[in-house]
């Protein structure tokens, strides 16, 4: 119980490689792809998810110590501890991908979650949170992922450089999402394999990254809204690629 919730801390969870899953669906999920070492439950959640808990490990634990172990307002008293899966950059590459979502310098945890989200509807090969993004696995991400963080591989890479060089040289053209683009989302051209390059709303892609792109796309945007929070820009952009591949 004790190790289980320092990893409420990202610290703690680098060290053990392990982070916390909350809730029925986000356990279910993870017992899905195998990734739970153990749950923690209170009597009346064991009860109340009975057919879900029926071959987990589950302790059980006092409703006091479930809220410890909880981020949540309301807990549910189920908690899984669960292992981190083990895929690079190298990885993704390696199963030629063709529809990759690059998050740079994501520090908002809502807006991780939903592109994860997002990304695993669109039906994209993996996520991958560049330079001093949030940690996938902190709670809120998690949640906001709504479980797809356990359907799509997502990979952490602190140089978003390197990330950008080893998908070119991997044969996939990189769109950096610009409000200044030289080419207009109408216009490009996304039955190759792409990977898209997505920025802070604040901030933008740094101008070195967006320089290193094959292409840097603008969406039009005929209202009045001056730019688009990065999880609307990434559904508008992943959804324009799936049509493609759909199409080609």
């Amino acid at each position: 119980m004790a190790a289980a919730v320092k990893l409420q801390r990202h610290t703690g969870r680098r060290r053990a490689e392990r982070f916390l899953a909350e809730g029925p669906n986000l356990v279910e999920a993870a017992l899905r792809r195998g990734l739970v070492s153990e749950v923690f439950a209170t009597e009346s959640a064991h009860e109340r998810f009975a057919a879900l808990l029926a071959d987990a490990p589950v302790q059980l634990v006092t409703e006091r110590a479930a809220k410890a172990l909880s981020e949540t307002v309301t807990p549910v008293g189920l908690v899984a501890v669960c292992t981190m899966p083990q895929t690079s950059l190298a990885d993704v590459l390696a199963a030629s991908p063709r529809l990759v979502a690059v998050a740079v310098e994501i520090s908002e945890p809502g807006n991780a979650g939903t592109l994860i989200r997002i990304a695993d509807a669109m039906g994209a090969d993996a996520v991958v949170l560049a330079g001093h993004s949030v940690d996938p696995y902190n709670g809120k991400c998690l949640r906001a992922s709504a479980g797809s963080i356990f359907s799509i591989p997502v990979v952490s890479q602190t140089d978003s450089a390197a990330v950008v060089g080893a998908l070119r040289a991997a044969d996939l053209q990189v769109l950096a999402t610009t409000v200044d683009g030289e080419v207009s989302l109408d216009d490009a051209e996304l039955a190759s394999p792409t990977a898209w390059l997505f920025g802070p709303e604040a901030h933008g892609l740094p101008a070195e990254l967006a320089r290193e792109a094959t292409h840097r796309v603008c969406i039009p945007m005929p209202g009045h809204a001056e730019s688009l929070n990065v999880a609307s820009a990434a559904a508008i952009c992943l959804y324009q690629s799936a049509a493609a591949h759909r199409r080609s």
